[in-house]
């Protein structure tokens, strides 16, 4: 055998291991490639119903938003109704009611002051009070009641 041969026969056992070895790499690739199809295929089965459900489920919650939305709009036309009642109620019997309120104030304080004058012992005086004080009578007298 000469060196040429050698060289021949070892280039052929390289070329022999190296397509053995590439055989074995693509023969694991095609089961890797077939595994992932049927994977691939087995999420999308299982995406799709679930796909249909998160559909069904958007829907119904915009039917649930779409009827607090309508309850929202009644409860605002409520309140605004029950705001222009007050308002009514407020212009129409509150000056009236001011005026009685105010002249019942008048005829307790004018019959109220004359018995609280006459009971008041004449060395003590009398105390005004003034949005819950009371003056003391020294800041009352300097006021002249007309």
């Amino acid at each position: 055998m000469s060196g040429g041969e050698v060289a021949g026969i070892l280039v052929a056992v390289f070329w022999a291991i190296l397509v053995s070895f590439l055989a074995v790499a693509l023969a694991r690739l095609a089961q890797t490639l077939r595994t992932t199809t049927k994977l691939v295929a087995d999420v999308t089965d299982q995406a799709v119903p679930l796909l249909a459900d998160a559909s069904a489920a958007v829907r119904s919650a915009q039917t649930q938003i779409d009827r607090v939305d309508a309850i929202a709009s009644d409860v605002q036309e409520v309140t605004s109704n029950a705001s222009a009642l007050s308002t009514t109620v407020a212009s129409t019997f509150g000056g009236p009611l001011v005026k009685v309120a105010a002249f019942g104030y008048g005829v307790r304080r004018a019959l109220g002051g004359r018995k609280e004058d006459m009971s008041a012992p004449a060395g003590q005086a009398r105390r005004t009070v003034i949005v819950g004080r009371t003056l003391p009578a020294a800041r009352r007298t300097k006021r002249k009641k007309g």
